[in-house]
């Protein structure tokens, strides 16, 4: 059983990585509906939390039906982590977690995310700050390294472990990697023969036998999924469907149109209409991947803009699939919107 403080997760843990622009409340609320044990938010910088800066604030935003939920947050001062610690434990999460693995360019070179890799006391520093603010419990997301010569996650670990985290998540490449290359798996049961707390593995988990592969090979005690619950969000029930029966199902059409306009409807409360429909055009190829006709209606989504537009060919494209009319509403439908 994995616990976190007084939490209780359960064993061989499913979790839904935090992605920007990704893991708003309306992604969230469906991958925990799907089968996550756990969701991320957004991560969220903590010199925008500090300063109350609106659109940082309304990612703090959560939802009891999605519990249990963490905020991420970020940053490279230990103090103002601190204290945009302490602001996201009043917004009320099940935990907090501390981004210590971002990749990009624009995080790393303000010593954040996995610039601290290179800055080991820093990150501790940071990890007991963030400990000493908050009730809840803390934990961490890193990297195995900065670079191939430079792998420094078994030093790390337990480090972190003594400033106060009570489990790591760990994104099995370097920073010089980012998404490139493949996720060394083989770092896990080193890490766990290192520290006592509980360790989630990241990366390159893209299907439920790869879920089943990594908690297998690795010891794992759950595995965190990223890009491809974008590309699939039904993959957590596929990969318990999996284990528990030893096969698993494809969603038929008809379940991925219904949560496909369940969630983009969603998406636009939260957004607004204009920017709910355009943010959610990452999505269809995800849910409408492999169905004949996929690709047009892809095509046509991409040139609509209003929600009922969209709601409309979506439904139309689920009640017709690849025999609907491709001369009558549907080009109608892109020309009004």
């Amino acid at each position: 059983m994995v616990k976190l403080g007084n939490l209780e997760l359960g064993e061989q843990l499913l979790l839904l990585a935090p992605m920007e622009d990704v893991t708003d409340v309306s992604f969230r609320l469906l991958a925990r509906e799907l089968g996550a044990d756990a969701v991320y938010t957004e991560f969220i910088s903590s010199e925008a939390i500090i300063r109350a800066a609106a659109k940082s604030m309304k990612k703090l935003v959560t939802s009891p039906q999605e519990r249990p939920v963490a905020i991420q947050i970020y940053g490279g001062d230990p103090a103002v982590m601190q204290e945009a610690a302490r602001i996201s434990e009043a917004a009320g999460p099940d935990f907090i977690d501390i981004n210590c693995g971002c990749w990009v360019k624009n995080v790393v070179r303000h010593n954040a995310g996995a610039g601290l890799l290179k800055d080991p006391p820093r990150m501790e520093r940071m990890v007991r700050a963030v400990v000493d603010a908050v009730k809840l419990p803390v934990t961490v997301k890193t990297r195995i390294g900065w670079d191939a010569n430079s792998i420094n996650i078994l030093e790390i670990a337990p480090m972190l472990e003594q400033a106060g985290a009570q489990a790591l998540t760990i994104h099995c490449r370097t920073r010089v990697q980012g998404h490139s290359g493949d996720a060394d798996w083989s770092w896990i049961p080193r890490i766990k023969q290192v520290v006592s707390i509980p360790v989630f593995l990241n990366g390159d988990v893209k299907t439920p036998e790869d879920a089943e592969r990594a908690f297998r090979e690795t010891g794992a005690d759950g595995v965190m999924i990223a890009r491809a619950a974008i590309g699939n969000p039904f993959l957590f029930r596929q990969i318990k469907e999996l284990r528990n029966t030893g096969s698993y199902m494809q969603p038929s059409l008809e379940e991925r149109v219904r949560v496909c306009v369940r969630h983009l409807v969603h998406s636009c409360e939260i957004r607004g209409e204009k920017r709910g429909v355009f943010a959610f055009r990452k999505y269809y190829s995800g849910y409408f991947r492999g169905i004949p006709g996929s690709s047009r209606l892809r095509s046509d989504l991409m040139q609509i803009t209003s929600l009922e537009a969209v709601v409309e060919r979506i439904e139309h494209f689920g009640e017709h699939g690849a025999g609907e009319d491709a001369t009558g509403n549907v080009s109608d439908l892109a020309m009004a919107a």
